[in-house]
């Protein structure tokens, strides 16, 4: 089989990361139940629309007592406010991915620019990635391996 390849953004979880997000973002679209959060907003240099995906770390856990779609905003409220999350964020998230969403042929630093203009952070990696590869591996692996891990890594080799 060939890799389909998609032009891909990666941020490392950091709190300044999701205090920019819920300021720039605002609530995400979706939670779901795996920890993901997920943003779809026409932010493509061209007005492509954005995938932007919070990743959870292998084995996330909701917090106790915490609904799935209330995480998200209240770990960003407890940030902004320098307060004690629900959770510490490596409990929570592993990094973001930023990628367009309906497979827009776009050059990946043409999209780091204008995910950097809309987040105001630059990302810690760009490139391509295989998203039907290392979605497999995690679910294989039963969601206990770095979704964020395995797009850097894929994003820090060479092209062949």
């Amino acid at each position: 089989m060939v890799a389909s390849l998609t032009p891909t953004c990666v941020w490392r979880v950091t709190p300044e990361l999701i205090t920019h997000l819920d300021r720039q973002l605002g609530d995400p679209l979706d939670a779901y139940v795996n920890g993901s959060q997920v943003w779809l907003r026409e932010d493509g240099p061209n007005q492509e629309m954005v995938e932007w995906r919070l990743h959870p770390v292998p084995g996330y856990e909701r917090p106790a007592g915490m609904a799935t779609e209330d995480v998200f905003p209240s770990t960003a409220l407890a940030l902004a406010r320098t307060a004690e999350p629900p959770a510490p964020l490596d409990h929570l998230w592993d990094g973001l991915e930023a990628f367009c969403a309906y497979g827009d042929d776009v050059e990946p630093a043409r999209l780091a620019t204008a995910c950097t203009l809309v987040l105001g952070v630059e990302p810690d990696a760009v490139g391509v990635a295989d998203h039907q590869r290392i979605g497999d591996e995690w679910e294989a692996s039963q969601r206990r391996i770095s979704i964020v891990e395995a797009l850097l890594e894929e994003l820090s080799r060479p092209p062949s």
